[in-house]
């Protein structure tokens, strides 16, 4: 058999990095597996103001750097490779990858979830450039301008509310004629004077001069188009978490992110779900780091009782 380590972790995000240092200051053999670079996508955010310790704030692809570096500190191992499918039908789990296959007591899986994005042309372009997918990440650069939401459920009309307290203006554009959010929402939005909603309407284009100017939307109603000006767009329709390898390993939700707890323990023994793929209410950077401490906890319990019968 291959080398065989303690702890096998799935994702070099600050969820997958923390289990890291955790499980490596704890005397674990851990190996975390990243496809691309440290952080996740914490990395693509510009700044981030929210992280405790940093009073001046920290960009996203340093902080990744660092905690990397705090996790190898103690011997964490990185390796770079794509997960291409998982085996825990047996005690001994296996993990395939783009660079050979990696067997360990326990996995932790920390591969994220990706904003769904509108699929409009140029908005990959505008990304960090008037285009965001995290108003509270991002909010704070439209203080006093105008933004526009696209969206109607809980995440949207969170986002619209809280950049009601930054913005001079919030347009929601949502589909349909009224919000999915739960009702707890509605009330704040209506009352807050300066969120006006677009309902029955799509965004179909975007206004750049040198940067963004507005969005173009249609009416689906009266199929027409208009042009609402606008510093910023924040999209807020729903994320995708990075579950496909997974092929029915674990027990997922409705929306495919992975059914885990605060203990982080997924339905099979030894395998943790921690960050933005599990099923939580809040997806920020420091609720992942603390998942990522939560699942070593608890690893450290399992191989402590680790039979292993060859």
């Amino acid at each position: 058999m291959k080398h065989l380590y303690d702890m096998i972790i799935i994702g070099g995000g600050p969820a997958g990095y923390t289990a890291a240092l955790y499980a490596a200051r704890a005397g674990l053999d851990t190996v975390l597996l990243e496809r691309l670079s440290a952080g996740g996508q914490m990395a693509l955010t510009g700044d981030i103001d929210n992280y405790p310790g940093f009073e001046e704030g920290v960009d996203g692809f340093t902080l990744g750097m660092k905690m990397q570096q705090g996790a190898e500190r103690f011997g964490a191992k990185t390796e770079y490779a794509e997960v291409t499918s998982v085996d825990f039908s047996e005690k001994i789990k296996k993990v395939e990858t783009t660079n050979g296959d990696f067997f360990g007591k326990t996995v932790v899986i920390s591969t994220g979830a990706n904003p769904r994005e509108l699929g409009v042309e140029g908005e990959k372009e505008l990304v960090g450039r008037g285009v965001h997918y995290c108003a509270h990440c991002d909010g704070r650069f439209y203080k006093d301008k105008t933004v526009v939401v696209v969206g109607g459920g809980n995440s949207a009309a969170a986002d619209a509310l809280y950049l009601s307290n930054l913005a001079a203006k919030v347009y929601v554009v949502h589909r349909r004629d009224s919000l999915r959010a739960t009702k707890i929402y509605h009330e704040p939005l209506m009352r807050a004077e300066n969120v006006e909603f677009v309902w029955n309407t799509t965004v179909s284009g975007f206004t750049v001069d040198g940067k963004l100017k507005g969005v173009r939307v249609n009416n689906k109603l009266s199929e027409t188009e208009k042009e609402i000006l606008c510093d910023g767009v924040f999209v807020s329709i729903g994320r995708k978490p990075a579950t496909e390898f997974l092929n029915g390993a674990v027990e997922l939700d409705d929306n495919n992110y992975i059914i885990a707890d605060e203990t982080v323990k997924t339905n099979v023994g030894g395998v943790y779900a921690v960050g933005d793929v599990r099923t939580k209410e809040l997806r920020q950077v420091v609720t992942a780091v603390a998942d990522g401490a939560v699942a070593v906890h608890h690893a450290e319990e399992y191989i402590a009782n680790f039979a292993m019968n060859l």
